[in-house]
């Protein structure tokens, strides 16, 4: 698996160290970098869910111009400490995987609300973000759909290639095509400009025929 390069909290931060904005992120990234699995970027070991955040707000940084900032905490957060409940606690299957996921989304806006809370924002703008991480108005709220559009890109960025070598072909060519239907036009756009193993394109191709 090939790691991009991440973002650091400094490059969301446009603003003094004191803002509400920046309080939290620095408190989000320091949950982030209690991670203990590591990943390596340009030779240095670094959390992996640390890493995941910067690849999230890079990708929300081609896909819309300029982001709000609660936008811009949803999606940096939506994996918020996700290392701490696995995915094998939970049955297999996709109910399993399901209810995993929705428990997490549920983790990770509840978490997020409360540090931005203790930052400074107030209980609605804590709650809307809770909110897109949970991805609620998927395909009419622009945050939800900003979570999606992200999360899937960074899948399909680091993840794809070696999750398509475990999976039987039919099946992944519907999960492609679900994940497809789920992104807005602009984020079809960049995930068709990835690089990828002919293999890999040729699957993708298949999925969206």
């Amino acid at each position: 698996m090939t790691h991009h390069d991440v973002d650091t909290s400094s490059s969301l931060s446009t603003s003094s160290p004191s803002t509400p904005f920046d309080s939290a992120v620095a408190a989000l990234d320091a949950l982030h970098a209690e991670d203990p699995r590591r990943v390596e970027v340009d030779g240095e070991p670094m959390p992996q869910e640390l890493w995941h955040a910067g690849r999230m707000s890079a990708w929300l940084a081609e896909l819309i111009e300029a982001p709000d900032e609660l936008i811009r905490l949803a999606v940096r957060n939506q994996h918020l400490q996700r290392w701490q409940v696995p995915r094998s606690d939970y049955p297999e299957g996709r109910v399993g995987y399901l209810t995993w996921r929705r428990d997490q989304g549920k983790r990770a806006g509840e978490t997020t609300a409360r540090v931005m809370r203790e930052a400074g924002y107030p209980e609605e703008q804590a709650e809307q973000v809770a909110k897109m991480i949970r991805k609620q108005g998927l395909g009419r709220d622009p945050g939800a759909q900003a979570v999606e559009d992200c999360a899937c890109l960074v899948f399909l960025e680091n993840y794809f290639a070696d999750f398509s070598k475990q999976i039987e072909h039919e099946h992944l060519v519907r999960i492609v095509r679900m994940t497809w239907k789920k992104m807005s036009p602009r984020a079809h756009e960049l995930a068709l400009g990835l690089p990828m193993s002919e293999e890999a394109r040729a699957l993708v191709e298949e999925a969206l025929t």
